[in-house]
């Protein structure tokens, strides 16, 4: 195909669509839905979010292959996750993330921290980037599917179920459209030809940043002078990694829903298998875009990037999705473009589940500690309301990143998380480590980040043909070599704080480190306020949903014994619109199952027991050494 710039243009009301598109469209997502209240009234999540489709595929457009580390780096993290996590937050018995740092710690202080800061990095990476990316769409898409997220946002086995539906339909579509672009531009020796060559025909006098990188088809990269260095790559970007995927909430949730640990490892591995693909379904594909659409995807005049997308700082961010208007056929292009909304609700609703979730059951039950199941439901829907409102108005900032959205939410990430990465480890291995050593590394290593974020706003990354008047810390200081910084200044400061205190006592750590997490003495609720409580909060939170109908066959007992004890009725019968607005406010009107003490203790253990079927673990195993050799072999081919 020759480059020309009188390809269409990516302007939702200029995209030319036919009516099998439209149509295609409306179908699959009237199916979605469907789906979704068939099954928990519930809207669609899965694992693969829209980053994927935008963002990284941005990223392999304006950089190269190197973009696709952060995703192949992911699957060794997620080994972790499974090997080394997960024992420790099943046998530790916890619900969200701040949770457990309340338990092994004690006080509240570490908890509210944690639970505030998870809920501002959603506001200022997750959700307002999403919108970013349905700008790219159609218009009208770009209020109505955050909220129809946040109404629809319900129960985590919901949430699972769905998954699996939009996982396969997402990897099918990317299969075809990556197949396609390939294709065209003459297979990967075509790519490396043509993408070289991707230069547009308006440039910025005097400058190179409207060149190609030279080592574009190269991982690893200049420790120095690279765009990420390696070692900021393998080092700074685990540590991001481990705290987007073993310490955030929206992912952890999901392997905490698990029946056992066995199946939680199960999980890790086939998402570790799933984060091989996007080099090959984004990354390529996003280079592919340049390379057949130099003019618009690799413009750098802010005059002609205005022409194409309507960004005076690039249209890199439209790379995949002109890749699905001009390369598919009729009827494809609207299953394409629905795939990808799809992927986007999914991310959305998955954030609104842990969000309600980590505000509900850490924020406010610590204000309101008698508050009830309809109240925490309600209050979790307005939080949620609470956060769109406040993401749209960050939006702004946002479309004014001159180093794409990839960049923008791995530095936020760098500024804010590596602190919390470091406690979180040494929590689980230290023992030593105490309430006071933690709590005042946190501080100390947020203040550092949030000083450096500030600074990165207020200086802003020069475009292209601008002197680079940054401060040093700025200018030579990548973000991931500023992650080891700042997480080594925290462990640090943790351990000799800690050293400098009194150490927590032995018995207060059972079953909340690595050292302790078989310990026989089930202290999983000794930080509670009793144990009522303690079950409560476990039956009826949505880690556990799936875990219920195998674990508590007497479940059906306990209800005839509830309905005795009412004097042998049966549950009253609502009208039809209070049985809606129950729907709506997801509260069940089935009687409260009441569990003996006897049945909450058996509960409690299988819901922490990290026993293994000798069979499955060996599976399990096995197939860790797989991927991660596999994960080995495409980072040496590709170095």
């Amino acid at each position: 195909m020759e480059n020309s710039t009188e390809a269409p243009s990516l302007e939702p009301q200029k995209a030319k669509f036919g009516t099998a598109d439209i149509v295609v469209l409306v179908v699959y997502f009237v199916f979605v839905l469907l789906v979704g209240i068939w099954i928990g009234a519930s809207l669609m999540s899965s694992n693969v979010g829209s980053t994927l489709f935008v963002g990284m595929a941005s990223s392999g457009a304006s950089g190269g292959l190197a973009f696709g580390g952060f995703e192949w780096n992911a699957t060794w993290v997620l080994i972790a996750l499974g090997w080394i996590f997960m024992p420790v937050y099943i046998a530790s018995g916890v619900i969200t993330m701040p949770e457990y740092l309340k338990k092994r710690f004690g006080g509240r202080r570490i908890q509210m921290y944690m639970s505030v800061l998870s809920l501002l990095l959603y506001i200022l990476t997750k959700i307002s980037g999403f919108f970013v990316f349905v700008f790219f769409f159609l218009y009208i898409f770009r209020i109505c599917y955050l909220f129809l997220s946040s109404i629809y946002t319900g129960g985590l086995t919901a949430v699972i179920y769905t998954d699996t539906l939009q996982a396969i339909i997402i990897v099918i579509g990317a299969l075809t459209l990556t197949f396609i672009s390939f294709h065209e531009v003459g297979w990967y020796p075509g790519l490396e030809k043509k993408y070289m060559e991707a230069i547009p025909q308006v440039i910025v006098p005097n400058t190179t940043c409207h060149l190609p990188r030279s080592d574009a088809f190269h991982m690893l990269r200049d420790p120095i002078t690279g765009d990420l260095p390696w070692p900021g790559l393998i080092f700074g970007l685990t540590i991001l990694s481990l705290f987007s995927w073993c310490n955030d909430q929206i992912m952890v949730q999901r392997s905490l829903s698990a029946k056992n640990l066995s199946h939680a490892k199960g999980g890790s591995i086939l998402a570790g298998y799933l984060k091989l693909l996007p080099m090959f379904f984004v990354i390529m594909p996003g280079m592919i875009s340049r390379a057949l659409y130099p003019d618009e995807i690799g413009c750098v005049d802010p005059d002609e990037c205005m022409k194409y997308c309507r960004s005076a700082t690039g249209c890199a961010n439209t790379a995949y999705p002109k890749l699905v208007i001009t390369l598919l056929p009729v009827g494809l292009k609207g299953l394409m473009i629905a795939v990808i909304m799809a992927a986007l609700m999914s991310s959305l609703t998955s954030i609104f589940n842990s969000a309600s979730t980590i505000f509900t059951l850490d924020i406010w039950l610590y204000f309101r500690k008698n508050a009830k199941d309809r109240e925490l439901v309600i209050v979790g829907r307005v939080c949620t309301a609470i956060l769109v409102v406040i993401s749209i108005l960050w939006i702004p900032v946002i479309q004014h990143v001159s180093s794409g959205i990839v960049d923008y939410v791995q530095s936020i990430n760098s500024y804010l998380t590596p602190p919390l990465t470091a406690i979180f480890i040494l929590a689980i291995f230290f023992k030593r480590v105490n309430e006071q050593g933690a709590f005042w590394a946190l501080i100390i290593g947020m203040l550092i980040g949030f000083i450096r974020m500030v600074m990165d706003f207020v200086y802003g990354e020069p475009k292209c043909g601008q002197l680079d008047s940054r401060p040093s810390i700025l200018k030579d200081v990548h973000y991931l070599y500023f992650t080891i910084i700042l997480f080594g200044l925290t462990t640090i400061v943790c351990i000799v704080i800690s050293l400098c205190t009194p150490a927590i006592p032995e018995e207060q750590l059972a079953r909340l480190t690595w050292w302790t997490r078989e310990d026989p003495n089930q202290n999983v609720n000794s930080q509670m306020s009793s144990s009522q409580d303690a079950c409560e909060l476990t039956i009826n939170s949505p880690q556990v949903e799936q875990k219920l109908a195998d674990d508590i066959p007497q479940t059906e007992d306990a209800v005839s014994s509830t309905q005795e004890q009412n004097g042998g009725h049966v549950a009253p019968s609502y009208p039809w619109w209070k049985k809606l607005y129950y729907w709506l406010c997801g509260t069940s009107m089935q009687p409260k199952v009441q569990l003996t003490k006897e049945e909450e203790q058996t509960l409690q253990k299988k819901l922490t027991s990290i026993e293994e079927d000798p069979l499955w673990k060996n599976v399990c195993n096995i197939n860790a050494v797989i991927v991660l050799a596999i994960n080995v072999f495409l980072w040496g081919y590709f170095a």
